[in-house]
């Protein structure tokens, strides 16, 4: 058990690491299947885009919000693969319209 907390310490002071010290940010919409939108705010990091920051706003209005300080959920969590806006389904977006879902 002390592994899995060490290891869940170290994935949460990573995301925080990039959240905190990030100097350029990504956001980026994508509707699901579902009529869901997710919302992200993504950072470079050793040149990939990592995800810092998501938010699922569901068909049903209900908002889940993900980042370094609430990792995961029953409902879902922070992504921990890179984004590749250029190969993915992924929508560019102003930050504003990131931070008004974010701030719901």
């Amino acid at each position: 058990m002390a592994d899995l907390e060490r290891i869940a310490t170290e994935i949460m002071a990573y995301y925080r690491a990039l959240d905190e010290g990030a100097t350029l940010r990504h956001h980026f919409r994508h509707a699901d299947e579902e009529g869901g939108l997710w919302y992200i705010e993504a950072v470079p990091d050793r040149s990939e885009l990592i995800v810092v920051k998501q938010a699922e706003l569901t068909s049903a209005g209900q908002l889940h919000r993900y980042s370094w300080e609430h990792l995961e959920d029953e409902h879902g969590g922070l992504t921990d693969q890179a984004i590749d806006p250029e190969r993915g389904p992924l929508e560019p977006i102003p930050a504003g319209e990131f931070q008004w879902v974010w701030n719901r």
